[in-house]
């Protein structure tokens, strides 16, 4: 059993510290490409018989039975809003996800490839497209000749607006002597996803929490060495630091590597807060260098957190 858990960490984690990442690409019934992390698909299948369901939201086409497990099936192209009319031999395919600790299918068209590239060669959405986009990050990439532009789709903005996410926390959870230390602590949170910083936000602010955003390593890294120059003490600046693992530019495993390797850094409390699951998560902590691993979205995952961490923190101030 172990030894099948440190094969899927390998296999996982086989691209930790290099900051590089596969990207499985695709059409969904016009020019553009789009993509999304090979780390999040599990398979690719031709389109299987659906069924519909009466009341459903309008993006999920159906669902179908998948490995003797019932999935819904969102139709991504409808889901991201693309515009005219799809090509003729749209959808073709399922891609079948697992995120947030759910596996669900999403139609697509052509298959293209698969590409190992690096998080340096990927780039957040230009800030004039708006607020409204399903982007994450974009690319450059040469696809049968043509220099491509290619489209990395936020699925957890997709999966929200199926999907209501509940930010609520259980009262029960809430341990009265260290809540009240909480309030008015800020906490770092990095993440790619608009969606993910704001459920994290939703449920932290619930205890006074104050949040600082940034939208990938190289920003996060940037801010924290910005306070170091200053003189400032991270420690005083922060509780801790929530990171998603996979954002452009620098990776969440980079940015926890180049913390871990700085004198003045080194101490700091990081959470890895990412949509990938799986039995190998407590290896995957030791390897990546991280204090905690988080599934997404987990809003008392989160509080026992951020609990433990200003417990730990109490707990040296003697």
């Amino acid at each position: 059993m172990m030894s099948s858990i440190l094969n899927a960490v390998d296999q996982r984690t086989r691209l930790v510290g290099e900051n590089r990442l596969e990207l499985l690409m695709f059409r969904l019934g016009s020019r553009s490409a789009f993509a999304i992390n090979v780390f999040k698909v599990k398979e690719v299948i031709s389109v299987p018989a659906l069924r519909t369901m009466p009341g459903a939201h309008s993006n999920l086409s159906g669902v179908t039975v998948y490995r003797g497990v019932t999935i819904p099936v969102i139709d991504l192209r409808q889901a991201i809003k693309i515009r005219g009319n799809a090509g003729d031999r749209y959808p073709q395919n399922v891609i079948i996800t697992e995120y947030n600790r759910s596996v669900q299918g999403f139609l697509i068209g052509e298959v293209l490839s698969i590409v190992n590239t690096s998080w340096e060669q990927i780039v957040p959405p230009p800030k004039s497209i708006g607020k409204a986009n399903y982007l994450t990050a974009i690319t450059q990439r040469e696809i049968r000749g043509e220099n491509t532009l290619v489209e990395i789709i936020d699925v957890e903005k997709v999966l929200a607006e199926i999907i209501h996410y509940d930010a609520n926390i259980s009262k029960a959870l809430l341990e009265d002597d260290i809540t009240g230390h909480l309030h008015g602590k800020t906490v770092l949170v990095v993440d790619d996803s608009a969606t993910a910083r704001r459920q994290i936000k939703d449920t932290l602010c619930q205890l006074g929490i104050n949040i600082i955003e940034r939208q990938n390593g190289a920003q996060a890294l940037a801010l924290l060495k910005q306070w170091v120059a200053q003189g400032r003490n991270v420690d005083d600046e922060i509780l801790m630091m929530f990171t998603d693992a996979e954002m452009p530019e620098m990776d969440g495993y980079r940015l926890t590597a180049e913390i871990r390797n700085d004198s003045e850094l080194q101490h700091l409390y990081i959470a890895l807060n990412t949509s990938l699951s799986g039995s190998f998560n407590d290896a995957m902590v030791e390897k990546v260098g991280c204090n905690r691993f988080i599934s997404k979205f987990q809003p008392d995952m989160l509080v026992d957190v951020v609990q433990q961490r200003m417990r730990e923190v109490l707990d040296a101030m003697g």
